[in-house]
């Protein structure tokens, strides 16, 4: 079978699974602006689902659960899902982020435990590394865990923390050595979220959502096997490339595309698409969209023939993503009006603002991209 013929297969299989078992409830348990335990339950039930059928992270190597996916098959399958409006692992960045560091870096033991409940959504990851003064800047977190014999002491504080409130575990990023410089000196564990001195506080967003949570750790006690990676070297883990997810960045312009097709149709026929002015911030807006995904196709071909991923590759895409969403927003109420202030609508208004400031502000961005992209100085 050829490559061509193989992505085809692939594919297919997949539309087939996704059009026998995805279920109304799902999507909509997808499209929901509530943040509540029946739709986490109705998320897990289908992240299980995925997990058994060896949807639910085609990356992984298989002797983990997954497919052994290569980038084009990668790709494939999040077209497909967005197609289907099918909602992806509860734990989004466990499976992308988290699992990759505890394949590269974890113990045998860290692997049999934690991988398997991780995918099927059995237990909720979160990740602790955001503090309230180092947020884009990792490098400059206090939260300190002091070694006591066999045992991590860990005090500090985490926040815009996602499913924290939910969470089973935590892959936590701590300052073991405050002498070290700053990028030295930083530990990862793997923290049970049921230890003592551990306090969840929810933080209510203006979408009146609850997705993120401040940590406090008070004198909370790790064991020393919960350590990821070797001691002082946590910021080699924050680095480690999404080696099983290169195709990851396709879900910003899908998901895009998928917002921008839904405007689209509730606009079709509305007296304000006459205006000159609102057809061409359309037209722009699905300009911006397209070149999204010609530039990460690009991207993804070259990874696919062996080469390495731009420096620049997530970081590019992501301030794109940044600008179109705030502007599909803004450009929904400019032609829905009051329409738009209700329902998903609403909360894409209202969550828009986020987008420059989640995963590293767009300022930030903008400097790496420079920085490492074109060579500028600092």
């Amino acid at each position: 079978m050829t490559g061509a013929q193989s992505l085809t297969e692939f594919r297919r299989s997949l539309a087939e699974w996704l059009a026998e078992n995805l279920t109304p409830d799902v999507v909509e348990a997808q499209r929901a602006s509530a943040d509540g335990e029946e739709r986490l339950d109705v998320l897990r039930g289908w992240n299980a689902r995925l997990a058994d059928a060896g949807w639910a992270g085609v990356s992984w190597p298989a002797r983990y659960g997954g497919r052994d996916a290569d980038v084009d098959e990668q790709l494939a399958y999040l077209e497909e899902m967005s197609r289907a409006g099918a909602p992806g692992p509860v734990n989004t960045i466990g499976v992308s982020n988290i699992a990759p560091a505890i394949m590269s870096f974890g113990t045998e033991e860290q692997q049999d435990r934690l991988l398997r409940p991780m995918l099927r959504g059995d237990e909720i990851w979160c990740q602790g590394m955001s503090e309230p003064d180092a947020g884009s800047d990792l490098a400059s977190l206090r939260t300190a865990a002091r070694l006591d014999g066999d045992t991590f002491v860990v005090s500090g504080q985490k926040t815009w923390n996602s499913l924290g409130r939910h969470a089973d575990w935590c892959q936590l990023y701590v300052r073991t050595d405050p002498d070290a410089p700053k990028h030295k000196g930083i530990s990862c564990l793997l923290v049970d979220m049921k230890s003592p001195g551990i306090t969840v506080r929810p933080l209510r967003t203006m979408a009146g959502d609850y997705v993120f949570s401040e940590l406090f750790f008070d004198e909370v006690l790790v064991p020393r096997e919960a350590l990821l990676g070797d001691l002082h070297e946590g910021w080699r883990v924050a680095i480690t490339t999404l080696s099983h997810e290169r195709a990851g960045v396709a879900r910003l312009h899908l998901s895009l595309q998928a917002k921008f097709d839904e405007l689209v149709a509730e606009a079709r026929g509305r007296p304000e698409l006459a205006d000159p002015v609102r057809r061409d911030r359309l037209a722009a807006l699905y300009a911006e969209i397209a070149c999204m995904r010609f530039s990460t196709a690009r991207e993804l071909a070259k990874v696919g023939r062996g080469g390495e991923p731009s420096a620049t590759m997530g970081g590019l895409a992501k301030l794109q993503w940044s600008q179109a969403s705030q502007e599909l927003a803004e450009l929904a109420v400019d032609i829905l009006g009051e329409a738009a202030l209700l329902g998903p609508w609403a909360k894409t208004l209202t969550t828009s603002p986020s987008s420059s400031i989640a995963g590293g502000t767009s300022d930030i961005n903008r400097n790496i991209l420079a920085e490492r992209g074109l060579g500028l100085p600092r």
